[in-house]
């Protein structure tokens, strides 16, 4: 159940940061930025990409009619296309292998770890079909055609509707639009809104729900580095996992079952074992999640002064809790390693985001281009009424959201994400049967919570819980005014003087939502009593209470800001309409185009654009879980026997290009002017954290784990060279 708590989390901040995602960039693209829409391509970066080195035609990268190269991309989910990827997988053979990064995995393999077979720390691998290990909710989408429906929408939607109505009113017309294009279950679609909901497009995907592990580096490898090396260059981390795509035996979509085959690709990606050089053209394809290029100079500073800053607070000292615990108990660190991963990355992320968009001066590059704006409408009186005003509101929209923005996240995340609230507030259901004294509703609801008891407690450690529910309170109590404490607090302040270990102590002594056994009993024998005078009840209801006073104002504060933003977004477009301009990432499929180039990240300071295996050992220290070196893997650089993946005695481990990513990119593969796989983009670069936001063409890098280390892992380290065989290698 932590992991659903952390996702709950991370989705929920997603939410609210993607209403300011915006839709390009507004200044003169340099030729590697962008994320664009592969049924663009030819119109738009067809030609260019030729010039950097693209020897493919454009129907050999995106047809809809026959086998191109979009049809090896594969989009991971988990239950489905419709929720938006997680990451990008590729297809690397014909009978349905993926490879994505170790990090995407990291949740399968955690999963399937135990103290007994400990996978994160030793590695599995899979050397027949039938050892192969089912996921329990990954879902494999391929995209099967993109249409843009703006016409079938913008008509209906006329100035004079207020946003409740027209959000509605898209809903209704993308459900028609849906569900002709499912055909009946055959496939899944969405309609997903461009450049601030000035465009609407179709994705529509087949999707293949038995996905299953593979293969999988010890951690040592994968995750070389940790959180220390976590978006930042020299990197040395072997970060990849091998997964399979199962179908029923005609090639069709099924839920897991041992009658399922591997599915016959249409499609995989050759791998070069040419390896690269500076210079040398990659193009990147995958799902992006979110940016926000066109973020104002208003979004940056309420991001500043009150977003991070209060995200990374609470993401910390949940990482502090969870690490004392793992560091003391061999099992919880497996149980939580995924949570952990998880966490540790966004507040990291974070972090960096708030240090790089001070030092690049992203703040002020924005209010440039809000004056360019300015100086436009303001020659024009029909412009300057239509869009003299946006700037302003915006303004105000964001002072709005930044007076209620912390005890509304403290209330969602540090309130509504306690374990104790999650699983009380589960139990809304068999309150509403008791005071109804409907019996049929009444036991339909004691077998499903039966379900979620099991599900909530399943590798969950009550000292982190518990722990976690001191701190959080602790925390909201100190950073949010006394007059937006939800009402829980004047109780802890009364009866416990504030302190709230004792009162965490309580819940978890006597609330029959904090264990396992006392959930059960309650569902077997269930009382209004016992909602009366529940403590973790009361705590729920009291959180909920609270999200419901703040989001009423935060909501309607949001909502203006959307509607600014998309007038600021048509205003921006109808400005320069000969600027070539790519939609904003909203996780669907994109390609990016560049080149495997150094940088210079400081004055005098220079990056290669490789690292090599020589780099892992003189990182090693056995002392610290990051840093350990496995010694077959000592072993294989000592003697140098890195088989046909080497070059020039040495083993290339990373590289970088200049191509433009964002998470849900991890897993994305790196292709050559060819169409070959060279590598799996994994990361970012520190230094241009800023880059969600606004593009660094003389600083932004992808971080990409070389194909052949991939290859090299597997074949030499690992021995799976029934993997290795699955493979179409150029030489």
């Amino acid at each position: 159940m932590k992991t659903v708590l952390f996702k709950m989390k991370l989705a929920f901040l997603m939410f609210f940061l993607s209403f300011a995602a915006g839709s390009f960039t507004y200044a003169d693209n340099p030729p590697d930025e962008g994320m664009w829409l592969p049924l663009l391509l030819e119109r738009l970066n067809y030609v260019d990409m030729q010039k950097m080195g693209l020897h493919l035609t454009v129907q050999e990268l995106y047809d809809i009619n026959h086998n191109s190269l979009k049809d090896a991309i594969v989009g991971l989910s988990r239950g489905g296309a419709t929720g938006g990827f997680f990451c990008t997988a590729e297809m690397v053979s014909a009978q349905g292998m993926l490879f994505t990064n170790h990090h995407c995995g990291f949740g399968a393999v955690q999963e399937q770890s135990s103290t007994e077979h400990d996978y994160l720390t030793n590695g599995f691998w899979a050397k027949s079909f039938s050892e192969e290990l089912p996921n329990e909710g990954m879902c494999a989408s391929f995209l099967q055609r993109i249409e843009n429906v703006t016409d079938s929408i913008l008509p209906f939607l006329p100035d004079t509707l207020k946003e409740f109505d027209r959000s509605a009113k898209v809903r209704e017309i993308s459900a028609r639009i849906r569900k002709r294009a499912e055909e009946n279950g055959k496939y899944e679609a969405s309609v997903k809104p461009f450049y601030g909901g000035n465009e609407y497009y179709l994705f529509v995907f087949k999707t293949y729900k038995d996905v299953r592990l593979v293969g999988a580096p010890p951690s040592s490898i994968g995750k070389f580095g940790g959180d220390t090396d976590n978006w930042m260059w020299p990197r040395h981390t072997g970060d990849f996992t091998v997964l399979r795509v199962y179908s029923d035996p005609d090639g069709q979509p099924a839920a897991y079952s041992d009658k399922n085959v591997p599915l016959q690709a249409p499609y995989h990606l050759p791998i070069s074992l040419k390896g690269i050089k500076k210079n040398d053209f990659a193009m990147i394809w995958g799902y992006p999640g979110s940016t926000s290029r066109y973020l104002t100079s208003y979004g940056i500073e309420y991001n500043l002064s009150v977003l991070y800053p209060t995200i990374i607070k609470i993401f910390g000292k949940e990482l502090d809790v969870m690490k004392e615990r793992m560091d003391a108990d061999k099992a919880v660190k497996i149980a939580y390693a995924d949570d952990y991963a998880g966490i540790a990355n966004t507040w990291k992320n974070f972090i960096g985001q708030s240090r790089m968009l001070i030092r690049n001066k992203v703040e002020d590059k924005k209010k440039v281009i809000e004056n360019e704006f300015t100086a436009w409408y303001s020659k024009d009186p029909a412009l300057q009424n239509k869009y003299g005003k946006v700037l302003d509101d915006l303004k105000s929209d964001y002072a709005s959201m930044k007076n209620l923005a912390v005890p509304f996240f403290y209330a969602n995340i540090a309130g509504m994400g306690l374990d104790v609230v999650q699983m009380a507030n589960q139990f809304d259901v068999l309150k509403g049967a008791l005071e109804k004294k409907n019996k049929t509703m009444l036991e339909e609801t004691k077998k499903e919570l039966k379900s979620a008891v099991k599900e909530h407690f399943k590798e969950y450690d009550q000292t982190i819980a518990k722990k976690t529910l001191a701190e959080m309170l602790q925390l909201y109590a100190t950073d949010v005014p006394k007059a937006d404490l939800p009402t829980i607090f004047t109780k802890i302040d009364k009866e416990y003087n504030n302190d709230f270990k004792a009162f965490a102590d309580e819940v978890y002594a006597k609330s029959v939502f904090a264990t396992p056994e006392k959930a059960n009993a309650f569902i077997d024998n269930p009382s209004l009593k016992v909602f009366k005078k529940d403590l973790g009840w009361e705590l729920a209801k009291s959180m909920s209470e609270t999200i419901g006073k703040n989001s009423g104002a935060f909501g309607a504060a949001r909502t203006k800001a959307s509607v600014s933003n998309r007038l600021f977004i048509a205003g921006l477009r109808q400005m320069d309409p000969d600027l070539v301009k790519y939609p904003d990432a909203n996780s669907t499929m994109r390609m990016s185009y560049g080149s495997v180039q150094d940088y210079y990240p400081a004055d005098a300071v220079h990056y290669d654009y490789i690292t090599t295996l020589k780099g892992v050992m003189q990182k090693e220290d056995p002392t610290n879980d990051e840093f350990i070196v496995d010694k077959k893997l000592k072993e294989l650089f000592k003697n140098k026997d890195y088989g046909p993946y080497g070059e020039n005695g040495e083993m290339i481990v990373c590289f970088l290009t200049t191509n433009d990513i964002t998470g849900g990119n991890s897993g994305s593969p790196v292709i050559n002017g060819d169409g070959q796989l060279i590598g799996l983009a994994f990361d970012g670069n520190w230094e241009a954290m800023s880059g969600d936001i606004m593009f660094e063409p003389d600083m932004q890098r992808t971080i990409n784990v070389d194909i052949r280390y991939v290859l090299f892992i597997i074949d030499k380290f690992a021995g799976a060279t029934n993997l290795i065989n699955e493979l179409t290698i150029v030489k």
